[in-house]
């Protein structure tokens, strides 16, 4: 038989919280998850964008070098160092993606968590943990450092 959470179990729902409260901030939790997956491919394309202006570069001074210094100037003119938007490079856009979205949508989040349910992170998934598992199984662990025997 399981033991109840421990008042210092991270996962725990905090008392008189209720079922549709873990729902909605397990919801909120998920949708800044997104966000965080959108982030890391900002920050790819950021990276692939860098990357490419600098091969761009190389290839101009590798067209130079064969002879063909026109198109070596057009490519060093029209796209090496060009913006990727309106006046921005891509560190531009993850700057501002981060002052004006990221921060403000990940304070709101933590913000109804402390409000709600303790500061607390993934109960929702925590409660799903432990309706899936099967106690007593080795890798079915309750939380880590649990040694469950049965």
């Amino acid at each position: 038989m399981d033991a109840p959470s421990a008042p210092d179990d991270p996962w725990a729902r905090p008392p008189g919280v209720d079922d549709a409260t873990v729902e909605a901030t397990g919801t909120l939790s998920e949708a800044l998850e997104w966000v965080e997956r959108a982030r890391g491919h900002l920050y790819e394309f950021h990276q692939l964008m860098g990357h490419a202006d600098a091969t761009f570069g190389d290839a101009a001074d590798q067209l130079a070098a064969a002879g063909h210094e026109g198109m070596a100037d057009l490519v060093r003119r029209e796209v090496v160092g060009r913006n990727v938007v309106h006046g921005r490079w891509t560190f531009q856009v993850v700057e501002e993606f981060d002052d004006d979205y990221y921060r403000p949508v990940a304070e709101a989040e933590r913000q109804v968590r402390d409000a709600l349910v303790a500061g607390r992170r993934h109960i929702f998934e925590a409660e799903l943990k432990d309706a899936r598992r099967t106690p007593g199984r080795r890798h079915h662990e309750r939380r880590p450092g649990d040694v469950e025997r049965g």
